[in-house]
C-alpha cells in the first residue's frame, strides 16, 4: 500500500510540476502555541489581513494533528521541518540523560560553540550538533547552493531546530536585547544585523505599557491579571517567569518576551531579514522560518482563558497582516507560498473553573519512586532524573546489581500507575520491542527515541499538567487541546478552500518539497498532500 501511495505521489509530482515553476519564497510562520479552536473563538475580532486572509484567500485545514504525545515546541518544530515524528527525528525533549555518562544533555547546548554578535562569556554557546535529522531547509541548500534558508525566533531553541544544520539562524539574546547567532552558523554577524542591533530597538520597549487593544466589552475572555484595563493604571510588572534566569543578569529584556512586544520584535527583525538577505528576489527558491515564541510564554503564564492571551492573539494577527503586506512589497505574491501553523496547543489552566485540577508533582514522584526502589533493591540513587514525563533510571547501577532492566522497568511502571494524575505508563523496553498501532500507546511510541527516551514514559490524565512555578497551563500530552492545531496556506492557486480530511503534520514538509520541486527530507515519513499538490 505504501509503495502504491509513493508511486501515486511521484505521478502527481511529475504531472503538476512539469509546467509549474517553484515558488521564489516559502515562508513558514509558526505560532509557538495555538489551539485550532482559537481561530473560531477569537474570529470576530481578527482583522482582514492576518488569520482571515488565510481563511478567505488560502487553504485552511480543519483537521490537522500531531500524532504523538510529547507536544513540546522543539518537537513540533522538528516535525514541521523534517516530515517525521519524534521517534525518527529524535527531538523528544529539550534535555535528556545520556545513559553512558549519566550526564544531562541539552538539545542545543554545545560547550565548543561560541555566540556571535553579543558580548558576554557563555552567551550563545549553542549549535545544531544534536539535530540528527536533516530538515527541509537543509535539503533545499543541498539541492541548490544558490538558495537561502533563514530561521528567526526569540528563543534560540526554536531558531536552531528550524534552522537545522545549515540555515542562517538568528535569535534574541534576552540578556542584552540584541539579535545574535553562533559560530556554528557564521563567523560574524552580517553588517545589517550589527546595524540593526546598534539601533537598540529592544531598549525602546522596556517602558512598554500593556493595555487592551480593544474595548473591554469586546473580549471573549474576561479574566486578567497583568494587562492594564484602565488607561490611568500604572504598569504592572510581569512577575516571575517560566524561564530560568541567571544570577546577576537584568531580566528586563526577558520580560518583553512575555508581552505582545515579543512578537513585534520578531516580526520587525524578519522584515529586515527579507529586505537585506533579498529573500525571494533572485532566481532561486528561498525559505524563511519564523517562530513566534511569545504566545507560548503568555499562554503558560496566564492561561488560554485570560484576556492577556486573547489580546496577544489580536496583536499577533495585526503583526502577521503587516508582515504579509511587507512581503508583497518585496516579492510578487504569485511567487510566494506562506504556511501558518502552530508547534502545539495548550491545556486549560489548572486553576480555571469551579473544580480546579491538581497538578502532577514531578519532584515528589521522583523521590517516592526512588524510595520504592530502595525498598525493593537496596539503598542507592536509582532514579537519575525526571524530565518532561520521562523517568530515567541508573542503568549502570541496575546492571551492577545483577538485575534485569526489563523486570525493574515493569515493576516501577506498575508502581507509577498508582499515582494520582497518571493514566498510562510505557517502558522503553516495551516500546523498543513491540509495535502499538491505533491506540494511546501509538502516540507514546511515536514520541520515543531510544537514545534519548526515559526508561518510563508517563501520560497524564486529561487536563493534568506538571507543577512548575509560574505555569498555569502547558502542553505535552496526546489530547486534542495539544495535538489539534491550525494549518493554513497562502499561494497563487489557493482560493478560500477548506479541507476537512485528517492531515498529519508530518505531511507538511514533503508537500512543500513537491511544490519546491526538490526531494523530500531524507527521514520524512509523511506523504505529500495530493489535494494541495494538484492545486499548486
Amino acid at each position: 500500500m505504501r509503495i502504491l501511495i509513493s508511486l501515486l505521489t511521484l505521478i502527481i509530482t511529475a504531472t503538476t510540476t512539469a509546467g509549474a515553476q517553484p515558488p521564489k519564497l516559502v515562508v513558514n510562520i509558526v505560532v509557538g502555541q495555538m489551539r485550532y479552536d482559537h481561530l473560531a473563538r477569537f474570529e470576530r475580532n481578527f482583522g482582514k489581513g492576518g488569520f482571515r486572509r488565510f481563511n478567505d484567500r488560502g487553504v485552511v485545514f480543519t483537521n490537522a494533528w500531531y500524532n504523538y504525545m510529547q507536544t513540546l515546541t522543539s518537537a513540533g518544530l522538528a516535525t514541521i521541518t523534517t516530515g517525521a515524528d519524534p521517534a525518527v527525528h529524535g527531538v523528544v525533549t529539550d534535555r535528556w540523560i545520556d545513559y553512558t555518562t549519566g550526564r544531562l544533555v541539552g538539545l542545543i547546548e554545545d560547550e565548543h560553540a561560541r555566540g556571535v554578535g553579543c558580548s558576554g562569556a557563555g552567551v550563545g554557546e549553542y549549535s545544531p550538533q544534536h539535530i540528527v535529522v536533516p530538515t527541509l531547509g537543509d535539503r533545499l541548500l543541498e539541492y541548490d547552493s544558490g538558495s537561502r534558508v533563514v530561521s528567526i525566533a526569540s528563543d534560540p531553541l526554536s531558531a536552531i531546530v528550524m534552522g537545522g544544520q545549515h540555515g542562517t539562524t538568528f535569535w534574541l539574546d534576552d540578556q542584552r536585547g540584541c539579535w545574535m547567532s553562533s559560530n556554528a552558523y557564521m563567523d560574524r554577524l552580517p553588517q545589517w544585523v550589527t546595524d540593526y542591533n546598534n539601533l537598540r530597538v529592544a531598549q525602546g520597549y522596556l517602558n512598554y505599557t500593556w493595555r487592551p487593544l480593544l474595548d473591554k466589552d469586546r473580549y471573549v475572555n474576561t479574566v486578567y491579571s497583568a494587562i492594564n484595563v484602565t488607561p490611568d493604571s500604572r504598569l504592572r510588572r510581569i512577575a516571575g517567569s517560566s524561564r530560568s534566569g541567571r544570577n546577576g543578569i537584568d531580566r528586563d529584556y526577558e520580560r518583553l518576551l512575555f508581552q505582545p512586544v515579543g512578537n513585534t520584535m520578531v516580526a520587525e527583525f524578519a522584515k529586515h531579514a527579507i529586505e537585506h538577505e533579498r529573500l525571494g528576489q533572485g532566481a532561486h527558491t528561498d525559505m524563511l522560518y519564523i517562530c513566534f515564541d511569545t504566545p507560548r510564554f503568555i499562554g503558560q503564564m496566564y492561561g488560554p482563558e485570560s484576556m492577556e492571551m486573547e489580546d496577544m492573539f489580536y496583536r499577533l494577527d495585526a503583526e502577521i497582516a503587516l508582515l504579509l503586506e511587507f512581503i508583497g512589497t518585496k516579492v510578487d505574491m504569485n511567487d510566494v507560498v506562506v504556511v501558518l501553523t502552530a508547534a502545539h496547543g495548550i491545556s486549560d489552566s489548572f486553576d480555571h473553573g469551579r473544580a480546579p485540577r491538581d497538578r502532577f508533582n514531578a519532584a515528589q514522584f521522583r523521590m517516592i519512586v526512588n524510595a520504592f526502589m530502595n525498598a525493593q533493591y537496596g539503598e542507592g540513587d536509582w532514579v537519575l532524573d525526571y524530565i518532561d514525563r520521562q523517568l530515567y533510571l541508573d542503568r549502570n547501577l541496575i546492571f551492577r546489581s545483577g538485575l534485569s532492566l526489563e523486570e525493574v522497568q515493569n515493576r516501577v511502571a506498575s508502581f507509577a500507575l498508582q499515582f494520582r494524575g497518571v493514566s498510562h505508563v510505557l517502558t522503553s523496553t516495551a516500546m523498543q520491542s513491540g509495535y502499538f498501532g491505533g491506540s494511546y500507546a501509538e502516540k507514546m511510541q511515536n514520541s520515543f527515541y531510544p537514545r534519548r527516551g526515559g526508561d518510563l514514559t508517563i501520560n497524564l490524565m486529561p487536563g493534568w499538567i506538571e507543577e512548575r512555578t509560574g505555569v498555569r497551563a502547558a502542553s505535552g500530552s496526546m489530547y486534542a487541546y495539544d495535538t489539534h492545531v491550525p494549518l493554513m496556506m497562502l499561494g497563487p492557486k489557493f482560493f478560500g478552500q477548506r479541507i476537512s480530511r485528517t492531515v498529519n503534520m508530518r505531511d507538511l514538509a514533503p508537500t512543500l518539497a513537491v511544490m519546491m520541486q526538490i526531494s523530500r527530507p531524507v527521514a520524512a515519513k509523511g506523504e505529500a498532500m495530493e489535494d494541495i499538490v494538484r492545486m499548486y
